[in-house]
């Protein structure tokens, strides 16, 4: 039996830029091994698979990397909910749910139709010292930011907090042995153009992935650092990260994010574009 498939650019304001997302409709008769291996077969970052749900009781929708599942990814939410609303409902519904293993993720779909999703509550680890995060990215003591806390933050999916002081520290990181941690988000301020107030990388060979475009579950953690650090001088931020620059894949995500009487609200939004439709043919 075959299954339509589409690839996605997600958080791109043009075409074979942002993330790459490969998804396939009406999955819910692919046996979970076969969907690692399609997700494989793809070898993007993510691939989804559509297995059921309704605009009423939320998508059943699960996310592999090319080497597992995971309960939750950002550019995979928003790349999915897209299609669903274009694809499958073909309706300009302002809202639907992705029913993850993380748990219901709600969408909202602005008047251009750009996807934001509210990610969950974030958590906050334990401290990492300055000297560990800067041998483990090839990088000086110096390197990093001293008036910000090097630290796992998740809403869903645990990335390493790592704030560097200049884009030249930036553009040096890379991840030595990567036993830190299996996400590593590093940011700086700054743009790689007049809209972007910070410039990121993500790293996470352990997932699968030397080094992502584009992350949107990072950039969730990473909103709720910047309002509970008040890194941008604020616990209330609307902002534009660019990640991806590095990799020839040049993203623009949106942020905004809020803390009141100790409650986060998160929201990432980002453009995405189709760029291609077909049949995956192969038997489970």
């Amino acid at each position: 039996m075959s299954h339509t498939f589409f690839i996605t650019d997600v958080f791109a304001e043009a075409s074979y830029a942002g993330n790459q997302l490969g998804t396939l409709l009406d999955a819910a008769d692919i046996a979970t091994g076969d969907m690692q291996k399609i997700a494989r077969e793809f070898n993007f970052a993510e691939t989804t698979f559509i297995t059921g749900g309704s605009l009423e009781l939320g998508f059943d929708v699960r996310i592999f990397t090319p080497k597992s599942e995971l309960p939750f990814a950002g550019h995979p939410t928003l790349g999915t909910a897209f299609l669903i609303r274009n694809e499958i409902l073909q309706a300009d519904i302002s809202e639907l749910t992705l029913n993850l293993g993380v748990g219901n993720i709600p969408v909202s779909f602005s008047d251009d139709g750009v996807p934001w999703m509210k990610q969950k509550p974030p958590t906050f680890g334990n401290t990492v010292s300055k000297e560990k995060i800067a041998d483990e990215l090839g990088l000086q003591t110096s390197d990093i930011d001293p008036r910000y806390p090097v630290l796992p933050v998740s809403t869903g999916l645990e990335f390493l907090m790592v704030p560097v002081n200049s884009y030249g520290a930036l553009k040096a990181a890379r991840v030595i042995d990567g036993k830190l941690s299996d996400g590593y988000f590093v940011f700086c301020k700054g743009g790689y153009n007049d809209d972007q107030s910070i410039q990121a990388r993500m790293f996470a060979s352990a997932l699968g992935v030397a080094e992502d475009p584009a992350t949107g579950s990072a950039n969730g953690c990473l909103a709720a650092y910047l309002v509970e650090y008040e890194y941008l001088g604020s616990n209330d931020v609307e902002v534009i990260v660019g990640q991806g620059y590095e990799i020839d894949r040049p993203s623009q995500l949106y942020l905004k994010a809020s803390k009141f009487d100790a409650v986060y609200d998160i929201r990432v939004g980002g453009k995405v574009r189709v760029v291609a439709e077909g049949k995956w043919r192969a038997d489970p």
